[in-house]
């Protein structure tokens, strides 16, 4: 008989959960049914140019959580990234952005339409609830997105963005910060 540990599926389990996640993200609620997501995962020696890249950020701003946040992800075996394209839904007089419309928007292009943000927001809420499901460790990061964004690694321009860093281990590396 042979026995096969944990520790020798573990990979695949959190490659298989990841994928879950992603398929979730995917199929969240959005807003006019319009999708404007852009949504992928990053692992193995990825993770060490992102927590590096963060590492950079840490040093070049001052913020230290930037740092804290790159150990994190170098105790990760999988990272989840959601995006949204800056896609205004064109509803009339909407507003719901802060500005009177969507035209009145358009004048300010770096500034996402609430509705890329709201969705953004629910994908990853139904994303990191898959990860809880399983009793993967995950926490949804602003710090590693932002290592994404500026490795510009979704190749096109992006709005908001967040990352959701997956372990399996005995603690979770994201609880004690």
């Amino acid at each position: 008989m042979d026995i096969i540990f944990e520790n020798e599926i573990r990979s695949k389990t959190v490659d298989e959960i990841a994928n879950q996640m992603l398929t979730a993200a995917r199929t969240a609620p959005k807003g006019r049914g319009r999708d404007t997501l852009l949504l992928g995962k990053l692992s193995g020696a990825d993770l060490g140019v992102l927590a590096d890249k963060m590492d950079e950020i840490a040093e070049r701003t001052g913020l230290k959580f930037f740092a804290r946040d790159a150990n994190n992800i170098r105790n990760s075996e999988v990272v989840i990234v959601l995006s949204t394209r800056i896609d205004p839904l064109q509803m009339k007089d909407c507003g719901y952005c802060g500005h009177g419309n969507c035209t009145a928007k358009d004048e300010f292009p770096d500034a996402p339409c609430a509705f890329n943000s709201i969705d953004l927001g629910i994908a990853a809420g139904v994303a990191a609830s898959i990860a809880a499901d399983h009793r993967v460790d995950n926490r949804i990061m602003y710090s590693a997105a932002q290592a994404v964004k500026e490795l510009n690694l979704l190749n096109e321009p992006v709005g908001p963005t967040l990352c959701i860093p997956l372990s399996i281990s005995s603690k979770s590396p994201y609880f004690d910060r």
